[in-house]
């Protein structure tokens, strides 16, 4: 990823596994996903903080996995 990517013009998404009392809440914006190749992420109470970038074919093995339930604790 470029480091001067401006992720102003982001539009974010809101994980349907976030809660909305504040909890742990992860948005992600697939606007960049065909002109730069990625999927920015970030912490939704901190939105003005740091984003991640994760590539299209990593962002989709990882919600892959979560629908297969892969990460779920016993």
């Amino acid at each position: 990823m470029s480091a001067d990517l401006d992720l102003t013009a982001a539009q974010w998404a809101r994980s349907s596994y976030s809660d909305g009392s504040g909890g742990q809440c992860v948005e992600f914006s697939r606007t960049f996903a065909q002109t730069h190749g990625v999927i920015p992420v970030r912490d939704s109470k901190d939105p003005d903080g740091p984003a991640l970038t994760v590539s299209v074919a990593g962002w989709s093995s990882f919600v892959s996995a979560l629908i297969r339930g892969e990460f779920r604790t016993a």
